[in-house]
């Protein structure tokens, strides 16, 4: 989306991404964004809750002559009472025996860069100054 919204800034459209992942969304360096630690997919708020997500928009689109270029502001909301979600979300479903869950189909994490082609790695640059190489 950064890309995009570099492209759309330079022929005069103001731009504005919401980010639920805030490393990612400096790494990619959009001309001004909003940070909201909510869960990935639904950055804006609740699917249930509209008034919720008018507030969280008004709140944005508030901010949007005002930040400066590259700058990311951290929204004040809270999408729930409390962070529980976080310990939920996008994690391996546990079965009631406490197992290892059996529909969990994530492939392991590895501490070097892993490329779907041959061609990808090779064309891959290990100097770029925008990709996060985990060490």
């Amino acid at each position: 989306m950064g890309l995009i919204a570099r492209l759309l800034e330079a022929s005069g459209l103001p731009t504005l991404c919401f980010s639920a992942a805030h490393s990612i969304t400096k790494a990619v360096n959009p001309p001004r964004s909003v940070f909201l630690d909510f869960p990935l997919g639904q950055t804006c708020g609740r699917p249930d809750d509209a008034s919720g997500r008018l507030e969280i928009m008004r709140a944005a689109l508030r901010l949007v002559e005002t930040l400066g270029p590259s700058e990311i502001a951290t929204l004040p909301f809270n999408y729930g009472e409390s962070d529980d979600w976080k310990d939920t979300v996008m994690r391996p479903k546990a079965t009631a025996t406490g197992e290892e869950a059996v529909d969990d189909f994530r492939t392991d994490r590895f501490e070097t860069p892993q490329y779907q082609e041959r061609a990808d790695e090779l064309a891959a640059d290990p100097n770029c100054p925008t990709c996060i190489f985990v060490e």
